[in-house]
């Protein structure tokens, strides 16, 4: 019996761990999200067709947030409305300047604090859109990382990147302080 037991708890610590990796992904081929992955590059400008942006509806695939996501790939999903997208039009695009603290992967920030409405790191101050504010309901506006890219559809706008959620919001610049 005792040799049973031990024969048991051998099999578990082994198989357990082996178990995690498959990453509980049914079909093997779903792309994770979130996690901490950055991409290494912002999300291309959208080429036309019939995108229409991510919405506030549903998701891409089961797993997946509700809300513009990258997939581990770096597939951008949602960034696909283009130009003209209402949503995102500013009277006075870089009203307050821009933002020249560094973009992509090697520049990652943590948030200092704020809202949705007025967040800084270090001593620059940003806000969301406000069409974007329940894509970062699970923020933590006092300690996630966010990664800085610049938007190529939208002026005045940049994407802001939650690598702990795998999610992004277009965010503007209010300046430093």
């Amino acid at each position: 019996m005792r040799r049973f037991i031990g024969l048991l708890a051998v099999s578990l610590m082994v198989s357990v761990p082996a178990f995690a990796q498959r990453g509980g992904h049914a079909g093997g081929g779903v792309a994770r999200v979130g996690g901490g992955f950055i991409p290494s590059h912002g999300p291309a400008a959208f080429g036309g067709g019939t995108g229409r942006g991510f919405g506030h509806g549903g998701r891409d695939q089961d797993g997946h947030p509700a809300a513009p996501h990258v997939h581990s790939d770096g597939t951008w999903v949602g960034h696909d409305s283009g130009r003209g997208d209402r949503h995102y039009s500013l009277d006075h695009p870089w009203e307050h300047g821009r933002f020249t603290g560094g973009f992509g992967p090697d520049h990652v920030f943590r948030l200092g604090g704020g809202s949705r409405e007025r967040f800084w790191f270090g001593n620059s101050f940003f806000s969301v859109a406000p069409y974007d504010y329940a894509f970062t309901d699970g923020w933590l506006w006092d300690s996630d990382q966010i990664v800085l890219y610049e938007d190529p559809d939208h002026d005045g706008w940049y994407v802001a990147y939650n690598p702990r959620l795998g999610t992004y919001a277009h965010v503007t610049y209010l300046g430093a302080n």
